[in-house]
């Protein structure tokens, strides 16, 4: 494992701005005072709290095959993409969020974009373009995507427009397990 290049840190930063905002920083500093770091392992980006990254320079490098908890990965073309398993650090500090309706979670559950008839609620000032937490009903984050509409423009819609665009949810586990990981 290494640390990030300038050029893959400000992919990685400019990815998770778009879902946290400012508090891009919280993720790096948390509650329990210990810092946490990105790693880079086979295109794969780790994040790892610091003092157990130190503590595994002891395994050699062709031994360690995970570290940490996998947040994205470098497509070959050079661009960072978030992986579901990063859902739970996303949505900890999410500001723009969806929730769906418990009839459609299923439908976003199988890779399909959010329909204004599936959405339940909103958050208020969510721009196109940004990026969202899908929520149920019940506060469970599903998986994330990218917003299609502005929280204004949802309001006229039509029961069949694209709010949100897919990009990841929890079914993932499911339907490509031997590619996740």
């Amino acid at each position: 494992m290494r640390p990030l290049t300038e050029k893959e840190a400000k992919a990685v930063f400019e990815k998770l701005f778009k879902f946290v905002g400012k508090d891009v920083e919280a993720f790096l500093r948390k509650k329990e005072k210990e810092s946490y770091c990105f790693r880079l392992q086979k295109n794969k980006v780790f994040y790892i709290r610091e003092g157990i990254m130190k503590k595994s320079t002891n395994i050699s490098r062709d031994k360690l095959v995970s570290l940490g908890t996998q947040i994205g990965k470098f497509t070959h073309s050079g661009k960072f993409r978030l992986t579901i398993t990063s859902l739970s650090l996303i949505a900890e500090h999410a500001k723009n969020k969806v929730w769906l309706k418990s009839s459609a979670e299923m439908s976003y559950l199988y890779g399909n974009n959010v329909l204004k008839s599936s959405m339940a609620r909103i958050t208020e000032g969510t721009p196109v373009n940004a990026g969202v937490v899908v929520y149920s009903m019940s506060d469970v984050p599903l998986g994330f995507g990218v917003s299609a509409r502005a929280t204004e423009d949802c309001r006229r819609l039509d029961p069949h427009s694209i709010v949100v665009l897919h990009q990841a949810d929890i079914g993932e586990y499911l339907r490509n397990e031997n590619e996740i990981g």
